[in-house]
């Protein structure tokens, strides 16, 4: 299952960088995860510091 990134996400990009499939972009105010591309390894959560990705 894909993660999703909550409203705890402070817009730091670090999740981003995180991505090994590059499924993270900038949204309007948050960082969102695309779904499909999403592989649900985890990475973003491991390197955000305020732990808004979850998984969906």
């Amino acid at each position: 299952m894909a993660y999703k990134i909550s409203e705890e996400c402070i817009a730091c990009g670090a999740c981003a960088e995180g991505c090994p499939v590059s499924a993270i972009s900038e949204g309007d105010g948050k960082y969102e995860i695309d779904p499909d591309l999403c592989i649900d390894c985890g990475a973003c959560a491991d390197t955000c510091p305020v732990g808004a990705p979850e998984q969906a």
